[in-house]
């Protein structure tokens, strides 16, 4: 079934089998195209509740003036951060499976069906996919397969690896029934980290290894809070009793701070790894200046198996872009 015809509203009387909650904060443009891809999604039961924190862009009209009765809008008068927002999408949700789309992403149209599809196969109660990155012109400037569930696992105490954050993640509702799923109270960045380190202790996910999620690069991105995110790493240590990987994460913000200009800041980072680890000060550190002198963000050969993920990544893309709209446009401003 092609996408456009998957994009009517629902006449269904009953539930939805799957809420998807889409926490939002003056991004009005980004967030068209981002419920367009929501919207897009073939055979299944859905319905979205837009989580409008606190915007003064027009969100909430342009929502509200969508006019499909799938969409539902929640406001936040003043804005509480994006776990509250997604705390009240899950208590107003219908659903008996809850998604999370941040209001800069985008899916596949065929995204939560395979997701759905892998959770009854295994009987496991959340499923991951993976990604590809999307630069302001929907092109796929990276991404790669995912590690499969057993490793995903195991490396979740040392990292964040799950593809694509909240974006990336369906689950089954009462997985976690009686506790609040996003602790916005002890994070700003990493509260779906919390989440998948306690989900992973109640049970192994299920994969769908396909690239599903688009995970749009743009200045607004909030993983460019390298400083507050770096904070949060003790707040995890300490939590869940793990001990984290700081060398490959400061080599990580690192490569963040080279895609804004922040040069010094990459340096000061790729520091702080090398002086953690000596292996890395003898061996990738040089490396890693070399190529921030040579201006070679991406400039990284990768194999065949990258290149054909990034390809099947493009290829939905463009399906996308023929259906969904780019923005959310009040009176016709563009």
């Amino acid at each position: 079934m092609p996408a456009a015809e998957a994009a009517g509203p629902d006449t269904s009387t009953g539930p939805p089998t799957i809420s998807v909650v889409v926490p939002t904060h003056d991004r009005r443009r980004l967030l068209g195209q981002t419920l367009g891809s929501i919207l897009c999604q073939r055979e299944v039961d859905l319905e979205v509740l837009v989580v409008d924190d606190g915007s003064s862009d027009g969100t909430a009209e342009a929502v509200a003036g969508l006019g499909d009765a799938r969409v539902r809008l929640l406001r936040h008068d003043t804005a509480q951060g994006v776990a509250a927002a997604r705390n009240r999408g899950i208590a107003e949700a219908a659903g008996a499976w809850l998604a999370f789309c941040d209001d800069d992403d985008l899916w596949a149209p065929d995204k939560l069906a395979r997701q759905l599809q892998a959770a009854h196969q295994t009987g496991r109660s959340w499923v991951y996919t993976g990604e590809v990155h999307v630069d302001a012109e929907g092109t796929v400037v990276g991404g790669s397969p995912p590690m499969p569930p057993a490793a995903l696992v195991e490396r979740l105490a040392q990292a964040n690896v799950v593809p694509g954050g909240c974006s990336g993640v369906l689950l089954r509702r009462a997985t976690l029934a009686g506790e609040e799923l996003f602790d916005g109270h002890r994070y700003r960045h990493f509260a779906d980290w919390d989440l998948w380190i306690r989900l992973a202790r109640r049970g192994p996910p299920a994969w769908v290894s396909a690239p599903l999620v688009g995970y749009r690069i743009h200045p607004g991105n909030a993983s460019y809070d390298t400083a507050g995110m770096v904070a949060e790493l003790d707040i995890i240590e300490r939590r869940h009793r793990v001990k984290v990987d700081r060398v490959g994460f400061y080599r990580y913000v690192a490569l963040l701070c080279r895609r804004t200009g922040r040069r010094g800041a990459a340096v000061a980072y790729y520091l702080r790894a090398a002086l953690r680890d000596p292996r890395y000060l003898l061996s990738g550190f040089v490396g890693d200046l070399a190529g921030m002198a040579a201006g070679a963000v991406r400039a990284v050969r990768q194999p065949d198996r990258d290149r054909q993920w990034r390809e099947a990544g493009q290829a939905w893309l463009r399906e996308l872009a023929s259906v969904a709209p780019a923005s959310l446009d009040v009176g016709g401003d563009q």
